[in-house]
């Protein structure tokens, strides 16, 4: 039986808190413990126990971190691993070979781009970026030869754009390409990739489902069959795992994902909404507002908005920064989805890998990971900062 089928039939906020996580039957620990092990002893040469040998090809630690991301996301397999950036590696290696093509939007995460233009572009992987939203551009990039992988990032990162995912599973179906969704923004609390059509959802688990800025990881979930073997082969092979201390802290943080999100949305929902409201403020990236271009698509295919939010600041590079360096609860800082509220300033931050490149963010961007706190203190606290633009 599938990890799948084994809690196909609890809700969401159950297999968060359960899946994976057995009490522990020698003591009747309701926490499981961290087995901070390197290696495990044998009954006899080839005599695992519960098949675990070498710290580097399992632990079990990391197997209930593995258990509750496919339980969570639909999938009959998760591989964790070190960083997000070392899950997309051992995925694009899995999947590419050289000459093949990659087709992604042009608005990832500028660490994806840097490592499919950079390191593999040296090895032979071209790449074309385009609009997600364009399905004809997408369709007409789709059509080079060897384009075994459709790269889809929603929202995206840090302009928020919506893609539809069944739409793009689609096109990349029908070249015979493998469907990925970088599901980070998201999170399975959100929004279901597997169950919309892709093949394989991505994750910085350091973000929102570790969720408390005190981890770095990465996970790839996906359906059984050989390139579930080939990556395992990668996690094994190339050895860039998840710690046991770093898998079982991401455990913990899943366990209050759906509360958690629920709280960022609607946080995120005030800020925008006030935001936009706002002279200095030009335009507002948040798929919670009606005007967004792709509100209506985030609606169906996902069960709330997020806690992200980028806003076009009047009076160009300069007004940004000054907005970015004025917060006094919202902390400036790299990454997000913890549970306190960071700003940043993409084109000089999160995003400077890509400048002069098609996904240049504009020097007026500014990016905000909505925390948890008091709403009415982090609303005050953006206006105290746009009140300073004048």
């Amino acid at each position: 039986m599938t990890v799948t089928e084994t809690h196909a039939e609890t809700g969401f906020a159950t297999r968060a808190i359960h899946a994976g996580q057995e009490f522990d039957p020698t003591t009747g620990a309701v926490v499981p413990p961290i087995y901070q092990s390197s290696t495990f002893v044998q009954d006899g040469v080839g005599g695992l126990r519960g098949g675990y040998e070498y710290g580097r090809s399992g632990n079990p630690t990391r197997t209930s971190l593995e258990i509750v991301l496919a339980a969570l996301e639909g999938g009959d397999k998760a591989l964790v691993f070190a960083s997000g950036l070392a899950a997309e590696d051992a995925l694009l290696r899995s999947a590419l070979r050289p000459g093949d093509h990659v087709v992604l939007g042009n608005d990832v995460y500028g660490g994806t781009h840097r490592l499919i233009d950079r390191i593999y572009g040296e090895w032979g992987i071209r790449h074309t970026a385009v609009d997600l939203t364009d399905l004809d551009a997408v369709r007409n990039a789709l059509a080079a030869d060897r384009t075994p992988l459709l790269w889809i990032e929603t929202p995206s990162n840090p302009l928020m754009k919506i893609s539809d995912i069944a739409a793009l599973a689609e096109l990349g179906h029908a070249v015979g390409a493998q469907v990925v969704v970088d599901n980070t923004f998201a999170s399975p609390a959100l929004q279901q990739p597997l169950a919309l059509g892709a093949d394989i959802v991505v994750h910085s688990t350091t973000k929102y489902l570790g969720g408390h800025s005190d981890v770095i990881g990465g996970a790839v979930i996906l359906r059984d069959g050989e390139l579930t073997e080939r990556l395992a082969f990668q996690q094994f092979a190339a050895g860039a795992i998840a710690a046991p201390m770093e898998a079982w802290l991401t455990v913990r943080g899943i366990k209050t994902l759906d509360v958690r999100m629920q709280r960022h949305s609607e946080n995120a929902q005030a800020i925008a909404e006030r935001m936009s409201e706002h002279p200095s403020i030009e335009h507002v990236y948040y798929p919670g507002l009606p005007s967004h271009p792709g509100h209506e698509l985030a609606a169906r295919q996902m069960t709330r908005f997020g806690g992200m939010l980028s806003v076009a600041v009047r009076g160009g590079a300069d007004a940004a920064r000054r907005l970015a360096e004025s917060t006094r609860v919202f902390q400036l800082a790299e990454s997000l989805g913890g549970v306190e509220s960071l700003i940043g300033y993409p084109s000089e931050m999160t995003h400077a890998s890509v400048r002069g490149t098609a996904l240049e963010v504009p020097e007026n961007i500014v990016r905000l990971s909505v925390g948890i706190e008091s709403v009415d203190d982090l609303v005050a606290d953006v206006e105290q900062a746009l009140d300073r633009l004048g």
